[in-house]
């Protein structure tokens, strides 16, 4: 899927819960990506233990946010009680591991 639909999408499904949603799409491709994409224990499980990997992802995805209480509380708040939310980052992060994977 290509990033302007998947920027559609979560436009859709949760424009409405930030004042700036598109900050929020940026923050999750700037900052969560890369702490996610780089965390050791998924990189291990990626290599070695494929079907680990989603668990991993989304332990990764959760070690990412935590700077997120400080900087962004809002960004924070819903990806801790909105599981909707928190499934759409952990597969957006994943879309972009795997884009990044492809271009590599």
């Amino acid at each position: 899927m290509r990033l302007s639909e998947i920027l559609k999408t979560f436009n859709e499904l949760f424009g409405t819960l930030f004042a700036d949603s598109n900050r929020i799409f940026n923050r999750i491709k700037a900052d969560v990506f890369p702490a996610a994409s780089n965390d050791p224990g998924y990189k291990n499980a990626v290599e070695h233990t494929p079907e680990k990997a989603r668990l991993e992802l989304t332990s990764a995805v959760k070690k990412a946010m935590g700077p997120m209480l400080k900087d962004d509380t809002e960004f924070y708040k819903q990806f801790v009680q909105n599981e909707s939310f928190k499934q759409f980052v952990v597969s957006f992060v994943d879309q972009l591991i795997s884009q990044d994977r492809k271009a590599s």
